[in-house]
C-alpha cells in the first residue's frame, strides 16, 4: 500500500468497517440504529464501500504504483455516491420496475455505473476478463441479429440494457453478487482473520510436526500446509506465493529438482479452491444457484479433495523413494504438542465454525462468530497481543480482499444478465443436449475444454457463473445429478492454474523456485493428474460425493473403488510402487491402464483391474525385490 498516506488508509479501514457492519447487521438481523435495507439496497451499499475503494487500492496502469492520482480520488467518490443513491432508491426500483422503465437520473446513472464496474473488473480482474464481460455487456444489443441459431435472443436498446444490468436482480446484483453479501463476506473475513491471527503458521507447524520426519519431509509439509492454508483462503496463485516463499527453498535444500519443488507447491496450493471448509468464492455461489445450504457442498466435496492431495502425497512419496530423499533434520521439526498447546485456538475456531455451518444451520454467521472469537483470543493472549496496529492492519488486508472479489463478481454479473435477458441461458443448453444427441461424455469434454479455455484468462469464478448458466442445465436434463454436475465446471475451472500454456500458480511458483516455467507447468500436470480425472468419476458415481450416494454401503464402495484407482494411477505416474519398489515400464503402464479402469463403473472391469493389481504387486515383492535383494548381496 506504498501508494496510499495513512489518510486514505484510515479512509479505507472506515469504508471497510461500514461495510463489514453493514453485512453483520444484515444477516444477524440486528436493526443497527433502525437500519433495515431491502435486499438490493443492502447491496449497493456493499458497492459503495468495496467497490470505491478498490480505485484506491488498485491503481489503473503500473505507473500509479507509487502515487494515488487526482483520477482514481474521483472515481471512488463518484462510485461511493452512484451506489449510495441506488442504494438509497432500493425500494422504488422494485416496486416501480426501474430495471426496465426510470426516470432519466438513474438511466445516466447506470450508463456510468456500467462503466465503472468494467473499470474496476479490469483493475482488479485483468484485461482478459474485463473484456469478457465488456462484450457480453453489450451482447443484449445485437443478440436478435447474431447469425448461429444457439445465440440468438431478443435484443434490447442501449438505455433499456444499461438499467438491466445496474438494477435488476439478474445483472450486476445478480445471484452470484447476491451470494456475496449473503455468505461469501462472512467466510473471506474469517479467512483473513485466521490467517493474520498466526493460523497459516500454526497450520504449518502441525504439518512439519506430523511429516517432516518421514521421507521427501520438506515436499510432504508442503502439502499438507498449503492444504491446510489454501482450505482456509481458497486462492490458488497467492497461497503458492505465500507459503511457497517458505517450502520451495527447503524442497530444493533437501535434494528435489527445482521444477518439481515448485511443481509440488503449485499444485498443493491449487487444491485450496475445492477443499472445504472455505472452497473458494465459486462454492458459495454454487451453494446459491443449487438453492442448498453451503454445509452440503462442503461435505459434498470432501472426498474430491481428499483424493486430489492422496494423488499428490503418493507420488511425492514414490519420488523420494526413488532419489533417496531424507526427512527435515530433527533440529527443525517443531513439537506436536507444543504447538498444539500454544494454538489449540485455531482448532477451535475451526470446530465452531463446522458446528454453525452443519449442526445448527447457521452458514451465514458462523464465519463471524468464528472470526471474533480468535480475535478476542488476540487480543487477550499474553504472547505476540494485539493491539490498534494490528486490528487496523486487519481491516486494511479485508479492505483489500473483499474489495477484489466484490468487483471481480459484480462485474461477472454482465454475463449473468445478459445470457437471462436474451434468453440464450435457456435455449443453449437446450440445444446443447439436442446438438450432442444426449451423449453425456460429449458434453462432459466440450464442458472441461470450454472451463480450461476460459479459465486461461478468467478466475474460477467468473467460469463457474458462465457455465453454471449454459453448460450445468445440460448436464442436468441428460440425467446427471446437479450437485456433481457444478462440480465438474469447478474443478475444470481451476485445472488451467497448473496447465501450461498459462499457468499461473506453477509459473508463479517457477519464478521462487528459479526453474523453467513450462517444465515446471508439466510437472504440475503429472502431479495434478487426479484433478483431470476425478471430476469426470463425480460425474458418472456421485456417490462419492457425501450426502448424495443412496446408501452407506454404495458410498462406502464407490469411495474405496476410487481411492485404490488414484492410488495405483499416482504409483504408475511416479514409478514406484509403496512396498514393491520401482516398477519397468511395462508394469507403469498396465499399473495405469489398471487405475484407470477403477474410475470406470462396472463390477467386470474392477474385478479384472484389481486382479492386475494384485499380480503386479506379488510380482514386485515376490520377484523383482527378490531379485534386488540377491544382486546387493552379491556385491
Amino acid at each position: 500500500m506504498s501508494r496510499l498516506n495513512y489518510f486514505w488508509r484510515v479512509i479505507i479501514v472506515i469504508f471497510t468497517i461500514i461495510g463489514v457492519t453493514l453485512s453483520i447487521n444484515m444477516l444477524f438481523y440486528l436493526n443497527l440504529f433502525g437500519i433495515s435495507p431491502m435486499e438490493n439496497s443492502f447491496l449497493y451499499y456493499l458497492l459503495a464501500c468495496f467497490m470505491s475503494i478498490a480505485f484506491l487500492l488498485f491503481p489503473a496502469k503500473k505507473n500509479d504504483a507509487d502515487r494515488l492520482p487526482w483520477y482514481d480520488i474521483l472515481l471512488f467518490g463518484i462510485t461511493a455516491v452512484i451506489a449510495g443513491y441506488f442504494g438509497m432508491q432500493g425500494e422504488r426500483i422494485v416496486l416501480e420496475g426501474w430495471d426496465w422503465i426510470a426516470p432519466l437520473l438513474p438511466t445516466i446513472l447506470s450508463i456510468f455505473f456500467w462503466v465503472l464496474v468494467l473499470e474496476v473488473l479490469r483493475r482488479t480482474g485483468g484485461t482478459a476478463i474485463a473484456i469478457v464481460c465488456l462484450v457480453f455487456s453489450l451482447y443484449p444489443l445485437v443478440a436478435s441479429d447474431i447469425p448461429i441459431s444457439l445465440l440468438q435472443g431478443q435484443s434490447y436498446d442501449f438505455l433499456e440494457t444499461a438499467r438491466n444490468h445496474i438494477m435488476s436482480s439478474n445483472g450486476v446484483l445478480g445471484i452470484a453478487f447476491s451470494s456475496v453479501g449473503n455468505l461469501i463476506l462472512g467466510f473471506l473475513v474469517f479467512g483473513i482473520v485466521i490467517t493474520r491471527t498466526g493460523g497459516g503458521d500454526f497450520f504449518f507447524n502441525i504439518a512439519q510436526s506430523l511429516f517432516g520426519k518421514t521421507r521427501g519431509g520438506t515436499a510432504k509439509v508442503a502439502v499438507v500446509g498449503s492444504a491446510f492454508f489454501g482450505m482456509l483462503s481458497g486462492s490458488a496463485v497467492s497461497n503458492a506465493v505465500t507459503i511457497g516463499s517458505m517450502t520451495i527453498p527447503a524442497m530444493k535444500k533437501s535434494g528435489y529438482k527445482p521444477h518439481y519443488a515448485a511443481a509440488v507447491e503449485a499444485v498443493a496450493s491449487t487444491g485450496g479452491s475445492i477443499t472445504p471448509p472455505i472452497m473458494g468464492s465459486a462454492a458459495f455461489i454454487m451453494a446459491s444457484f443449487l438453492g442448498l445450504p453451503y454445509y452440503q457442498i462442503a461435505l459434498a466435496a470432501v472426498i474430491p479433495a481428499v483424493l486430489y492431495y492422496v494423488g499428490l502425497y503418493i507420488q511425492i512419496d514414490g519420488h523420494a523413494a526413488k532419489h533417496n530423499l531424507k526427512g527435515m533434520p530433527e533440529s527443525e521439526i517443531p513439537s506436536l504438542w507444543k504447538t498444539l498447546k500454544n494454538g489449540w485456538y485455531y482448532l477451535f475456531a475451526l470446530v465452531l465454525l463446522i458446528a454453525f455451518l452443519g449442526i445448527l444451520n447457521s452458514e451465514a454467521q458462523a464465519p463471524y462468530y468464528a472470526s471474533v472469537v480468535l480475535v478476542l483470543i488476540a487480543i487477550i493472549k499474553k504472547e505476540n497481543r494485539w493491539g490498534k496496529k494490528q486490528i487496523f492492519e486487519m481491516f486494511e488486508a479485508i479492505g483489500k480482499v473483499l474489495s477484489e472479489i466484490v468487483c471481480i463478481i459484480a462485474g461477472v454479473g454482465f454475463i449473468v444478465g445478459a445470457l437471462s435477458a436474451t434468453g440464450v441461458s435457456f435455449s443453449f443448453s437446450r440445444e446443447l443436449v439436442a446438438a450432442a444427441g444426449d451423449n453425456t461424455f460429449l458434453i462432459l469434454v466440450g464442458g472441461a475444454l470450454t472451463c480450461f479455455i476460459l479459465g486461461m484468462g478468467m478466475t474460477v469464478s467468473a467460469v463457474y457463473v458462465f457455465l453454471a448458466i449454459i453448460m450445468a442445465p445440460a448436464l442436468v436434463a441428460v440425467g446427471i445429478d446437479p450437485m456433481a454436475a457444478h462440480l465438474f465446471v469447478i474443478y475444470w475451472a481451476t485445472v488451467s492454474y497448473i496447465t501450461p500454456p498459462v499457468a499461473l500458480a506453477a509459473f508463479a511458483t517457477a519464478s521462487i523456485a528459479d526453474a523453467s516455467p513450462m517444465r515446471t507447468g508439466f510437472q504440475a500436470v503429472q502431479l495434478g493428474m487426479v484433478k483431470f480425472i476425478v471430476p469426470f468419476y463425480m460425474v458418472y458415481k456421485p456417490a462419492i460425493l457425501l450426502g448424495r450416494g443412496d446408501s452407506i454401503f454404495e458410498t462406502v464402495i464407490a469411495i474405496l473403488s476410487v481411492l485404490l484407482g488414484v492410488f495405483v494411477l499416482a504409483s504408475a505416474l511416479e514409478g514406484y510402487l509403496l512396498g514393491g519398489g520401482i516398477i519397468n515400464p511395462v508394469v507403469r503402464l498396465t499399473l495405469g491402464i489398471s487405475g484407470i479402469a477403477m474410475f470406470f463403473p462396472g463390477l467386470i472391469i474392477h474385478i479384472i483391474a484389481i486382479a492386475l493389481i494384485i499380480l503386479i504387486f506379488l510380482y514386485q515383492r515376490l520377484v523383482v525385490q527378490k531379485k534386488n535383494t540377491l544382486e546387493m548381496s552379491t556385491t
